[in-house]
């Protein structure tokens, strides 16, 4: 299955969820209606502690994606509208940046559960 997580800044909770997916299998990207400069450092750490390799994980722009392309385009909760998309779920995620690591961690949970929910539906 190709998932495309969506949000505004591309630098927490798309980044993270990328990253969880790959892990369990799935071909996954992320992209921002408008990117950050860089991804989150705790959003980073939470991958690694995991195991997960973030090596060239960077904030991207929509426009450089066909979301058409992937099975499901999922936003993170942060009010992305894109008329030129279809939205097929929005995860209605609160965004961790600026808070506690552990804010950080339990999205990650968040994140891991609900994958484990989508992968079960699409088998």
């Amino acid at each position: 299955m190709k998932v495309l997580f969506v949000c505004v800044g591309n630098s927490c909770r798309s980044q993270m969820a990328e990253g969880l997916a790959r892990a369990m299998g799935l071909e996954a990207a992320s992209a921002g209606t408008h990117p950050a400069d860089k991804v989150a450092p705790h959003a980073l750490t939470v991958l690694h502690e995991r195991g997960i390799n973030t090596e060239g994980m960077q904030p991207q722009s929509l426009d450089e994606f066909q979301p058409e392309h992937y099975d499901k385009v999922i936003s993170m909760g942060c009010g992305v509208h894109c008329p030129a998309i279809k939205i097929d779920d929005d995860w209605g995620l609160e965004d961790p940046v600026g808070q506690a690591y552990e804010v950080y961690e339990r999205t990650a949970a968040e994140i891991e559960r609900r994958l484990k929910s989508l992968i079960r539906h699409e088998a």
